[in-house]
């Protein structure tokens, strides 16, 4: 049985359903909440097992910003050990991410969602499963191939583009503040095409737990200073959010694609 798993975050909130999955013959066989335990704390798990005639598969996800008290962890509190260690428990076998970015390439603008080839993380904060006993992991192919290949090609599918307009290297920064405009300056002229607060921290540890990693990047915005027009143009954090939730289309269409994968 196929076990794919999901990481939400600020665009995508949860998962109850995934809209065609009835018109395409799968059903919801059952619902499952679980609290993983971890080594680095419980992670709470909603697994959904859909069906087609003999046909099985199970999403598992995880909303990398929950939080023991119920709230909404912000991205410097995120213990991302937590969340993979959970997904490779449940025995996926790969895993999409859902990330919502600022954008700085009119190749993805807002309301687009792209696809992450590469990320840069210069932040200088560890993230490993290896404190103790030095293990080296190769990140030349942490972002899986054959998921980007896929993904890549479903999105440019639903959003009439190529391929090749989707794939984007990821820019991590700090968090929780939104960047300055001088920042997102200084990131492009370094390689960052969009910049968010958590991805390429997940991508090191699937990397390091072996597991195929893709995330899938909703442009809810334009990065700071970028807003055609106002350089200055604030962020709003409710707003970003709300922009991304509303561009889950081709999401959807990248996870109906995966039941058949």
């Amino acid at each position: 049985m196929r076990r794919i798993g999901v990481m939400g975050g600020t665009g995508l909130l949860a998962l109850d359903a995934i809209p065609g999955s009835n018109e395409a013959g799968w059903s919801t066989e059952r619902v499952d909440e679980v609290h993983q335990e971890t080594p680095y704390g419980t992670v709470p798990l909603r697994c959904m097992t859909l069906s087609r005639g003999d046909e099985r598969c199970e999403l598992v996800f995880v909303q990398r910003h929950h939080d023991a008290t119920g709230g909404t962890a912000p991205p410097h509190r995120i213990e991302h050990r937590a969340n993979l260690r959970a997904m490779a428990d449940a025995k996926v076998d790969r895993v999409l991410a859902v990330c919502s970015v600022g954008t700085l390439t009119e190749r993805l603008p807002p309301g687009r969602v792209g696809v992450a080839v590469d990320g840069i993380d210069l932040t200088g904060v560890s993230t490993t499963f290896h404190d103790d006993d030095a293990l080296f992991t190769s990140m030349a192919n942490a972002y899986d191939e054959a998921l980007l290949k896929r993904t890549s090609s479903v999105l440019a599918q639903v959003q009439d583009v190529t391929p090749e307009d989707l794939l984007v290297t990821y820019w991590l920064t700090q968090g929780p503040h939104f960047e300055t405009p001088a920042e997102v300056d200084a990131i492009e002229r370094l390689g960052g095409e969009v910049v968010g607060m958590t991805m390429p921290r997940e991508a090191k540890l699937a990397a390091e737990l072996g597991l195929p990693y893709a995330a899938l990047c909703i442009a809810a915005n334009w990065a700071a200073g970028r807003s055609p027009g106002d350089r200055r143009a604030d962020l709003v954090h409710e707003e970003v959010s709300a922009e991304a939730h509303r561009r889950l289309g081709p999401v959807w269409a990248v996870l109906l694609d995966q039941l058949e994968a």
